[in-house]
């Protein structure tokens, strides 16, 4: 097992926890694989009904470790969970920052609980990156279109009050309050019939398979664009040099 994602049950539930703080849970090959073994054991496990994903209580996830890049999975795609096909519910408690990739985990739930100190952001275009992992076609399926812009085009994040307005969280709790309720949550859909959980879930996935395909299609073009230009070598080399980027547009 990975010595950066821990699990535990309570009852019918799998709690995935991301611990590696002093990386502000930022995901590397060892924590991608990780979250796809939890992910594995929760579909695979009957006695198993539904999942939640949660950082520490500082931080959600940051993202992509940038040393290690963008690590994928068999089963579960980016990350071990971003293109991963599921029959039952996900929720994500968020204490602190879910950004950039922490965003696109957010995204690839079914629900989100979240503490007062959460927020949420894709700042990937401030080093002259895109959010590859989901963000580009997921945010404007969760937000209203103007909003997801904003967030896109400025990288700036928007707090948990704003984010609850808007339908990306369900239910806000205080600091440290976030994983409890997402497990109560998730146990209060455990009372229900789990045929029926799996199969709204098989349907919910089925009628989005279309605009994913399509999304993951022009993702794709996106990318190639953005990662053979200049500035995205200096935004990044930036990033590391903890400085401000010196864009030339090219």
């Amino acid at each position: 097992m990975s010595e950066t994602v821990l699990t535990e049950v309570r009852d019918r539930v799998l709690v995935v926890r991301l611990e590696r703080e002093a990386k502000r849970n930022a995901i590397d090959v060892d924590m991608a694989e990780g979250i796809s073994a939890a992910l594995d054991r929760l579909e695979d496990d009957e006695s198993l009904w539904a999942g939640v994903i949660t950082g520490t209580t500082s931080v959600f996830c940051a993202g992509t470790d940038m040393r290690a890049g963008v690590h994928s999975t068999e089963r579960g795609g980016q990350y071990g969970i971003i293109r991963r096909s599921r029959r039952k519910p996900l929720i994500a408690a968020v204490e602190g920052s879910a950004l950039g990739g922490g965003f696109e985990v957010v995204m690839a739930c079914d629900l989100v609980v979240a503490s007062t100190t959460a927020q949420f952001g894709l700042p990937e275009v401030q080093r002259s990156l895109a959010p590859i992992c989901g963000g580009l076609f997921r945010a404007p399926k969760i937000l209203p279109l103007n909003v997801a812009r904003e967030m896109l085009l400025t990288g700036d994040p928007i707090e948990v009050d704003r984010a609850e307005r808007l339908g990306v969280v369900n239910l806000v709790t205080e600091a440290g309050g976030a994983l409890d309720a997402a497990v109560a949550l998730a146990q209060r859909i455990c009372r229900n019939g789990p045929v029926a959980v799996r199969e709204t879930m098989r349907f919910l996935e089925a009628i989005a398979a279309d605009d994913e395909a399509t999304g993951w299609a022009e993702t794709v073009t996106s990318e190639s664009v953005i990662y053979s230009a200049e500035d995205t070598r200096e935004g990044v080399q930036a990033f590391f040099e903890r400085r401000e980027p010196n864009w030339s547009g090219r």
